[in-house]
Parts: structure tokens; sequence; C-alpha cells
């Protein structure tokens, strides 16, 4: 059995914690294949391998954690995970699982009762059951009663289609949602100047149809308690999502850092677009994080979604060992 197989418990409910008087619960759609090189940069093998092991074709296991945040009355999800709709190909290649629907019946979250999805980012594995593909080969929004949420730059970024990282933006994931009027696009403080009608966000569906322009919102509020900051470096402007909740504090992290084996700010995926400024943001976002205690969520920790930080002895950031 290959080693990165071998760690894949496979539990749908990956983690339960409470941040005041708020549930998050961190559901999964599955494990997933990486490279190890992609996902560590020009670090040497060496050294993250002690970290994370590869298999004998160099893939690491990770994760697609998904976090339900229960406040207020809404039930906000942050990510979907890869979806269903990769090609054989894909999937023979990611070998992903598609269980994010079941992951989220598991933790008592039905699809229709979700008010709120957050995409950090509009990269195919973090927003990949936004839509659901059907066997007669049409896609229709998954979470029909919910408002969606991602960053304006990261759509603008996603009709561009460059060369670098047009794999990752897959139109099917979010043009159906916007089609059906259901997402909102964040620019927040105005900082990207964005319109409704901005041809930075426009784009044709798959029959050739012109999408219906998308709501903007400069406000980084996505219900109170919940709301998000912008953390570049993995993208531009990849969001990460903050609550708050009785003097407590969480925040789902995203690709900033995406495992906890990334916790050295030099250790960033080849995936990065800017990797010096995602270096600087770490160490802004782990400054922070340690001294006011936050509970950091990751988004592909399969086996440590979430975790407390420390410095240890050397001054570098580690987990904190729960009492």
């Amino acid at each position: 059995m290959a080693i990165a197989a071998a760690n894949d418990d496979g539990a749908l409910v990956r983690g339960r914690h409470q941040v005041g008087a708020t549930e998050l619960t961190v559901c999964t759609d599955g494990s997933f294949l990486l490279d190890g090189g992609a996902m560590f940069g020009v670090v040497p093998k060496t050294l993250w391998q002690r970290r994370m092991p590869a298999d004998e074709n160099n893939y690491v296991l990770l994760g697609t954690n998904c976090v339900v945040v229960r406040t207020g009355g809404a039930v906000v999800l942050i990510e979907t995970g890869v979806g269903n709709k990769q090609s054989a190909k894909m999937r023979g290649i990611f070998q992903n699982k598609e269980l994010l629907p079941v992951s989220l019946r598991a933790a008592g979250v039905e699809l229709d009762a979700v008010t709120h999805v957050v995409n950090t980012h509009l990269h195919f594995d973090h927003c990949g059951w936004n839509t659901t593909l059907h066997e007669d080969g049409s896609v229709t929004p998954t979470f029909r009663n919910a408002r969606h949420f991602a960053a304006a730059g990261e759509l603008a970024s996603g009709r561009l289609q460059r060369d670098r990282d047009r794999v990752s933006y897959l139109g099917p994931n979010y043009d159906p949602v916007i089609a059906n009027g259901q997402m909102t696009v964040m620019d927040v403080g105005g900082a990207g100047a964005f319109t409704p009608d901005d041809v930075r966000l426009r784009a044709v569906n798959a029959n050739g149809d012109l999408l219906p322009p998308v709501r903007v919102q400069t406000s980084a509020e996505i219900v109170p308690g919940v709301w998000v900051e912008v953390l570049p470096g993995h993208t531009p402007d990849v969001l990460g999502v903050h609550v708050e909740s009785g003097g407590e504090h969480a925040c789902f992290v995203s690709d900033l850092i995406p495992t906890s084996r990334h916790l050295e700010p030099t250790w960033v995926m080849g995936y990065d677009l800017d990797p010096l400024r995602c270096i600087e943001e770490r160490k802004r976002f782990l400054g922070r994080a340690i001294a006011q205690d936050w509970l950091v969520l990751f988004p592909h920790d399969h086996q440590v979604p979430a975790a407390r930080l420390m410095w240890d002895e050397k001054g570098k950031a580690a987990i904190k060992k729960e009492e």
C-alpha cells in the first residue's frame, strides 16, 4: 500500500470545535493526492518528507477540509471541496473522493439548510461542490438556498484564463451560481473598484449566453461574527475567514498555510503565485494568531485540520499541545 493512502482514516467529520457560542464542524470532501514537490516548492525533499511522507510516485495525502459555522441561525459553509465534475483522467490522478454531501449529512447538515457559502478562492479544490454534475450532463447549484461569496479579484483572475493557472479556474464550478443570482463578490473596502457590470467579471456560459451581473459587496462581513480578510500570496485575492464569539477567535487560513506542515514561513508551495508576499503574510498572520491564541483551521491537512499555535524553544511556530 502506498504511504500516501495509508494515512487516510476515512472519517467524514474531521473535527468539532466551540468558539464562544459558535459551533464549528470540519467536514471533508475526502482526501486527494498531489505532488509533494509542488506542495513544498524549493524546499528539498530530504527536509519536507520528514513531516509529510510521500508515496513511490512522490504524492502526498491532502485533505479537503470544509468548515460548517453555525451561528445566530445561519449555517455558513466555508469551502466546498473538489466536487464531482473532474474528468475520469483527473480523478485517476488526484484520487479525490467526492464526499462532501454525505459528510455534511453525517454532521447533521442538509444541503438546503446551508444559508451562506464562502469560497476563499476559486481554485477547483475549494469550490467544486458549489455545483453538482448530474447524470444527464447538466450542472446546477448544490446549495439552492445559500448566498455564495468569493473575492471579486478571484473571479476576475478566473476570467483571464492565464497559462499559469487556468487549469485551476473552472467556470462550471461557479458560473451556474452566478447565472442563478446566488453569487456576491467581495471587494473589501472597495480596493479593486469593482462594479456589477465590470468587464473584468463578465463572461458567457457554456451555451454562449452572457451571464448576469454579480452583486458587489465592499463590507468584509458574511454574517455577524463571521468576516473575511484578504491574505495574498497564494493568489492576490485569497480570503481568510475569521469567526469571533464570546471573546474567542478562529480563522480558516486557506492556502496561505495549507497544512500544519507549512508553518515555517519560507516553506511555500510551487502553486503560490507570489511566494515572497506569501512569506510576509504568513509571518504577519502567525504573529497575530499566536499572540491572540486563535484556533487556526487548515484547508488541506487531513490529519490536523485545526490547532492552536505557539512559539517553540527555537522561536518557530508550532502546534500547541492540548492540555
